[in-house]
């Protein structure tokens, strides 16, 4: 019976998403506990046989920080952002499409999803111009070109997208995956957009375990954000959700990407989890 009443729960939603697009940040902890690695698979699994469209949008923070180690190369940050040499631009091109991308296509296809990897190189899915010239190889996206997306959706797969992109000057950018996410749902439209993280959502007062925000309209993210009061670590990805509802995405969730099955409990519960950020209040 208990089994019959989570179905039962779940129908709602798997009504209401069935043919939308669904964008998901994948990073932290998820991506690296073998655990969480399984239960996510499990869960785009869940969501594309329902009839639902997942997209992955993954980082590679930490493995690009490794390798540059391995290559004697500092990581060196601004703003929360990677600063990107031309040195560095190789490291991060070759971590996520030779390495961190296959692996993930690997593991979403083991758990009965058909994955496909693609960068943002690929059909020139993402242009972007520099961001700041003290970030270097550092993208802002300009133009996203969904086509290949559509088309890859048509055909029933999954698509798994490295935060590469084209520059109008023909070279290489480093985008931050947050952004990039962002970027791709509001081209296409989707319902949904999810950043998986290694926190429980956000929180008005870091300090304070009792100050997570359950939910939050853009208005009041923009204010938190001027107040100088968020970590820089997080102010890419909240200027990003802020980006993606102006754009017409519905709903922006950040999610504890540490809780086992936490996507199926954000699409699939009337409670979620997390932070979620809309437009305007919801009921």
């Amino acid at each position: 019976m208990g089994k019959a009443a989570i179905f039962s729960e779940a129908l709602p939603f798997i009504r209401r998403f069935r043919g939308t697009t669904v964008v998901i940040k994948y990073g932290g902890s998820a991506m690296v506990d073998e655990d969480l690695r399984e239960t996510f698979a499990d869960d785009v699994a869940m969501l594309h046989y329902v009839g639902i469209r997942p997209i992955i949008v993954h980082g590679g923070g930490p493995h690009i920080s490794r390798a540059m180690g391995q290559r004697g190369i500092e990581p060196q940050w601004f703003e929360g952002l990677r600063v990107t040499d031309e040195e560095t631009i190789k490291v991060v091109q070759t971590t996520l499409k030779g390495e961190i991308n296959p692996d993930i296509v690997r593991l979403v296809n083991n758990h009965g999803s058909v994955a496909t990897g693609l960068s943002g190189l690929d059909a020139n899915l993402f242009v972007a111009e520099p961001e700041d010239e003290r970030l270097g190889f550092v993208g802002r996206v300009t133009e996203v070109n969904t086509d290949l997306v559509h088309g890859l959706q048509d055909q029933g797969y999954v698509p798994v997208i490295a935060p590469l992109a084209r520059g109008a000057d023909g070279r290489t950018y480093n985008l931050n995956a947050d952004t990039a996410a962002a970027a791709l749902a509001s081209a296409l439209g989707a319902s949904k957009l999810v950043y998986l993280t290694d926190v429980e959502g956000l929180y008005r007062d870091l300090g304070d375990q009792d100050s997570l925000i359950q939910r939050i309209t853009t208005p009041e993210l923009t204010e938190l954000i001027d107040s100088g009061s968020v970590s820089s670590g997080m102010l890419p990805k909240l200027r990003s959700c802020v980006e993606a509802i102006d754009a017409g995405v519905e709903r922006v969730h950040i999610l504890d990407g540490r809780v086992q099955h936490a996507l199926l409990l954000e699409v699939f519960t009337p409670e979620g989890i997390g932070t979620m950020v809309t437009k305007e209040p919801v009921p």
